[in-house]
């Protein structure tokens, strides 16, 4: 079904307007490009009770074949699709055209591996002693709550919503304001989609909280998946045990790159730069530590501060553009000021970079890469989630102190290890304390295996045989039986 105007909310198999009615903005230009329905609560409960209502009286969660048809047949839609899924990520949600094309590429894959594990809820049967058998199967919990990010909406819905609609849940999904015109291209996409039956899937978009708290504390939704911040996943966390509900969290982090004097530098280096530059450093995987051995430190960091200093900002639009825009000026300004408390503190800007002061770009919220140097890891430059396009730079002098500063933070999402050496990588994996270690590499995501965080960066997992996790109930049956004889 064509969008109109203004972009409306999904619910029950019906488009539902909204008293409230925002603007959605290019963060390239600053311009509106669209309106949308914006969600209060009232909005919120009804899809609840619509997924609640087709958890309850419909037969999604005992038909895992239906499930899984309709999981590939939802990839099928998209890949339909996908074109529009990228030009709407470009032009609402600043990505540079192969940006959003990476984030895109991971929505087919993800529903077509959730298509198989959708027939894969396996459980087990014994016999305990002679004439007793008992069996342990698996459930869906209900209805889920999932509360999308505005920094890669696209994928980010679909990587929660995928493994909750093969486990047999049914789904209200929130989706940003920022995020708005994508969140109407989903809805239509799931709308095509007729295996879909209504009420399974409900979008609801808005600018605030309201939705995403009555989700969280709603008795009618036993599951949340929430990617986001640190701080806002603590919340959650909190409110949620009140009801001991089951709580994915996937949160903030500190990625570092590790780089060894064995390093093939050039690789080392171009990644660096993209790991800083791609969605603008807004991404929970920015690689915004670098740790460089001090054989190689002063080359490495010369070579890094030239290569970001030539970073050229700019729009999608334009093909030359290197780093696109932050999702709007209030995060720059935020980012800036972190730069500039940094240094007060003693980091020495070795590329100062920040807002752009380009003619061209005064109206979108461009922000130039910046590095720091840094001797002191209690900086909170170090310490917290950036969310911008900024790295530090430190230095270590043995294999033990690189582990050491890896760790010295609360987070743990993901990190690099950069070394030729035979056996280093693995070693010094195994001993970082993160969910994801990419080896002379940066954030290589596999939908098949498990992604997630130690320590302040959540729990749960997503991706693998584990993303279901979330979203099943286990219970143990028993039953007496009569042996042949007895």
């Amino acid at each position: 079904m064509p969008r109109e105007n203004t972009a409306r909310h999904w619910i029950d198999g019906e488009w539902v307007g909204s008293a409230r009615i925002s603007d959605s903005v290019d963060p390239a230009t600053g311009e509106v490009i669209g309106t949308y329905a914006d969600a209060d609560a009232e909005v919120g409960q009804n899809a609840v009770d619509a997924a609640a209502r087709a958890f309850r009286e419909g037969t999604w969660r005992l038909d895992p074949m239906v499930r899984s048809t309709a999981l590939s047949h939802l990839a099928d839609a998209y890949a339909a699709r996908m074109a529009e899924v990228i030009d709407t990520l470009c032009l609402e949600n600043g990505k540079l055209r192969h940006e959003a094309g990476f984030e895109s590429h991971f929505i087919l894959r993800a529903l077509r591996f959730a298509a198989g594990l959708a027939v894969q809820p396996h459980g087990r049967v014994t016999d305990t002693q002679p004439g007793r058998q008992a069996m342990s199967i698996r459930q869906p919990v209900g209805v889920a709550g999932i509360v999308v990010p505005w920094n890669s909406p696209a994928y980010l819905c679909i990587r929660a919503l995928a493994p909750a609609l093969a486990a047999g849940c049914t789904a209200v999904v929130k989706m940003p304001g920022q995020a708005a015109q994508t969140a109407a291209l989903m809805s239509e996409i799931l709308a095509s989609v007729p295996e879909l039956p209504k009420g399974v899937v409900n979008v609801v978009v808005e600018s605030g909280s309201d939705v995403a708290r009555l989700l969280v504390e709603s008795p009618q939704v036993p599951a949340i998946s929430f990617t986001g911040s640190t701080a806002t996943g603590r919340l959650i966390a909190q409110e949620a045990a009140g009801r001991f509900k089951r709580v994915g969290l996937e949160l903030g982090g500190k990625t570092p790159h590790l780089v060894f004097a064995d390093a093939d530098m050039e690789a080392a280096l171009a990644t660096a730069v993209a790991s800083c530059t791609v969605f603008a450093g807004q991404f929970c995987m920015t690689g915004s530590r670098v740790l460089v051995q001090r054989e190689i430190a002063d080359e490495f960091t010369a070579a890094l501060a030239q290569r970001l200093e030539s970073v050229r900002p700019g729009p999608a639009a334009d093909p030359g553009s290197q780093i696109g825009p932050m999702i709007d000026k209030a995060s720059v300004a935020r980012v800036d000021a972190a730069v500039e408390a940094a240094i007060a503190a003693g980091a020495k800007p070795v590329v100062r970079g920040g807002p752009s002061t380009r003619p061209e770009l005064a109206r979108g919220a461009f922000y130039h890469p910046t590095l720091l140097a840094v001797s002191d890891s209690s900086l909170e430059i170090v310490q917290e989630e950036t969310f911008g396009p900024v790295q530090t730079v430190q230095v270590f002098d043995t294999e033990e102190e690189a582990i050491a500063l890896a760790n010295d933070t609360e987070y743990g999402l993901s990190a690099c290890v950069w070394s030729r050496d035979a056996d280093r990588p693995v070693r010094v994996a195994r001993r970082l304390d993160a969910g994801l270690i990419s080896i002379n590499s940066w954030a290589n995501l596999t939908i098949e295996f498990e992604e997630g965080g130690y320590k302040s960066s959540g729990v749960g997992r997503l991706g693998g045989l584990a993303s279901m996790e979330d979203f099943l109930e286990y219970k143990q049956i028993t039953q007496d039986y009569a042996p042949l004889g007895g």
